[in-house]
Order: structure tokens, then sequence, then C-alpha cells
């Protein structure tokens, strides 16, 4: 199994905390938005949604909270969500790509366009770095207990279908085609794993190691920058040596 890749050198924070969740909730719920207003709100007929709601199941989403978020979005005609993506660079050329959800596009190019001005980067044309990524299903399983076995746990996943494994000191990061993620999920749950995560995530075909301190800390603020705004999703980059 190759680890050249780690989930915690994609993300800057593996942590999850509260506003972490917090998020994660924030951003399934535009994307159930969106797709009630393409499909409408009966997962039976709308296979989007009924794929989001399972998302948003193993992502520990509440099901009060689903249900709210269906019934506030088939009721809401004013809201108008479009889903951007921009890419760029930051400092020594680490590549980008912000994902965005948002009802007003020319708010969100400002301000993405001032965070990698501001921390010594810059935004570039679409499909500038996206080439440098694969997608793929990520799953992440946490050890908070000390009770996985690391060994049980990989044989399970890759019988469900996964394409990868990789543990980093209590962290079982699975990773799947981005099509068998939902699969995998539920095979794992039937199995008695609890996901701490499971998402389509853009992952960094090689990575890139910053050494001058004014660039660490440049990448760290304009990624700090980046995922505390409302209208970003999801932050993807190939910086190394990322917390």
């Amino acid at each position: 199994m190759s680890g050249h890749s780690k989930w915690s050198n994609i993300k800057h924070k593996k942590e999850k905390t509260d506003a972490q969740k917090a998020k994660v909730f924030t951003k399934i719920g535009k994307e159930i938005t969106i797709a009630v207003k393409e499909g409408g709100p009966d997962p039976v007929s709308n296979s989007k949604l009924r794929d989001l709601i399972q998302k948003a199941k193993a992502n520990n989403v509440p099901n009060d909270n689903i249900d709210r978020t269906i019934k506030k979005a088939a009721g809401a005609e004013n809201v108008n969500y479009e889903e951007i993506t921009y890419e760029g660079y930051g400092p020594s050329g680490v590549a980008v790509i912000v994902e965005t959800t948002t009802d007003n596009r020319n708010r969100t190019a400002g301000n993405v366009r001032a965070y990698f001005n501001k921390y010594h980067g810059n935004l570039g044309q679409s499909g500038c770095v996206g080439f440098m990524f694969d997608e793929k299903g990520v799953i992440e399983i946490s050890d908070e207990d000390n009770d996985v076995d690391e060994d049980s746990l990989m044989e399970t996943a890759l019988e469900a279908g996964a394409a990868d494994f990789v543990a980093d000191d209590g962290l079982y990061t699975i990773y799947t085609e981005p099509d068998d993620l939902l699969s995998v999920v539920e095979e794992l749950e039937k199995a008695g794993y609890k996901p701490s995560s499971a998402d389509k995530a853009k992952v960094p075909q090689t990575t890139v190691a910053l050494e001058n301190e004014d660039d660490i800390k440049f990448m760290g603020l304009l990624i700090d920058m980046l995922e505390e705004d409302d209208d970003v999703m999801n932050v993807y980059h190939n910086w190394e040596n990322a917390d």
C-alpha cells in the first residue's frame, strides 16, 4: 500500500474540531439545497439527493438536520447557490484548489483573490493545477479509544472495494474510487466501524515541501483564511509539510 499522499498532508488540520464539524454540516446543507432545487425534495426520484442523504449520514449529520434542510430548500425560492472552483498557487508554487458554493459570485471571487494576493500566492486560470490531482473517495476512521484492529480494518476495507489504506497514529484513511465511496462506507458500517468522515476529495499526485519560514507561515495563513470563509467548501493543496 502506498502512503505517499496521506490525508494529513492534504488537509491542513486533520483533527475534527467542533468548528470543522459545523463546516461539514454547512457544506452538505448547501449541496442538499442545490440538489433539491435541481431535482425536487423526494430522494426516490432525485438520485443526487439520495446520495447526499447517505453522505450526510456517513458524516454523522443528524437526521433532523437533514430533514430541516430538505424542507427549507423546497420552500426557498429566492436562494440560488452555484458551485464555483478556483485554482491557483500558494508561496513557492504550491498548487491550490478552492471549491466554493455561493449565492454571490462577485463576493466570493473577490474574497478568494484577496486571500491569494495577501499571502504571497496568485489566483490562476481554470485548469492550471487541476491536472495535478486525482479525485478519490476518502474515508477516515479515528481510533480514539485504541480499540481498532488495523489488520482487520484493512482487510474489511479492501474486501469492500477500497483502493488504498493508510494508517497514521490512530487515524486510518481509506481511499476508494469516487463512485465506490458510499458502498465502501456501507460495508464498513455493517462490520461495526464508524467513519468520522467520508467524502470525495482531490488528492495530489505529488507534494511540495516548503523550507522557507516565510513561505510556511504565509501558506498556513492562506489555507486558514480560505477555510474560514463561509463560501468555501473545500481547500485542496499539495503542500507536503502541512500540519
